[in-house]
């Protein structure tokens, strides 16, 4: 039996990196998934990746409709939901000087008004008991050169786990957030122009871990899976970093 058998889970932005090796996990677990993305031939991908226990249903988080036909799409199956991997997110560097309002916006608009929105609309759907589950970032509480932006919206992240926790404890329902430090993903290669840089940026990024490495995204799934499942039951509100020891050294 897994650990997710009979469950219904969404995970947001689940068509590489984390998502989709979240996504595979749950599934592999048991759970019917119902994965996001931008992207439709990625998202058709990423669903035949996962197999048959994954539903794709393509939108954006920041675009409100997408998120009203994601929960209609899981409405319209019978379903209810067990499990809401908020994941979606990304960034990129800027620094204080070189900040623009579309930096900004976008930043902010997938980062925390996808994912406030994003649970938002779940609330009717989520059974009694639920787990929620927050992608923040490491990258919040170390204060990293021209990563500001994005430092501060996944700081948005830790502070909705707190306050969500607390407001939906009358439904035992848990909110917590991973907050990851570098995995090896594609959101990593995409902070530079090429893929010579981009080594460049794990090894060093390698070099200031305590373990010596970069993360794989397979490790990021391992901690999700684990607040998603029973193993967690008594487990809300927290910040669970997944950083080799990045923040904590």
């Amino acid at each position: 039996m897994g650990q997710l058998d009979g469950k219904t889970a969404i995970v947001t932005g689940g068509t590489s990196g984390i998502g989709l090796a979240t996504a595979q996990r749950f599934a592999a677990e048991g759970a019917h998934v119902f994965v996001t993305g931008r992207r439709k031939e990625a998202l058709d991908a990423a669903v035949a990746k996962i197999g048959s226990n994954a539903t794709g249903v393509r939108g954006d988080v920041a675009d409100l409709a997408d998120l009203d036909r994601l929960y209609e799409t899981v409405e319209q199956q019978g379903r209810r939901v067990d499990v809401l991997f908020a994941n979606a997110g990304g960034g990129g560097f800027s620094t204080l000087e070189q900040v623009t309002e579309q930096h900004f916006d976008e930043t902010f608009g997938t980062n925390v008004r996808g994912m406030l929105f994003t649970v938002q609309k779940a609330l009717p759907l989520l059974n009694d008991g639920a787990s929620i589950i927050l992608t923040g970032s490491n990258a919040a509480t170390l204060g990293n050169e021209a990563f500001g932006v994005y430092a501060a919206s996944k700081a948005a992240v830790r502070s909705f786990a707190r306050t969500w926790a607390n407001e939906l404890r009358g439904r035992a329902i848990r909110v917590n957030s991973i907050s990851p430090g570098t995995i090896d993903t594609p959101g990593i290669d995409g902070l530079v122009p090429d893929q010579e840089q981009a080594d460049q940026l794990k090894s060093y990024m390698a070099s200031t871990i305590p373990l010596a490495r970069i993360g794989r995204p397979e490790e990021i799934a391992d901690a999700a899976l684990f607040l998603a499942s029973d193993q967690s039951t008594f487990v809300t509100g927290i910040e669970l970093f997944v950083d080799g020891g990045r923040n904590q050294i």
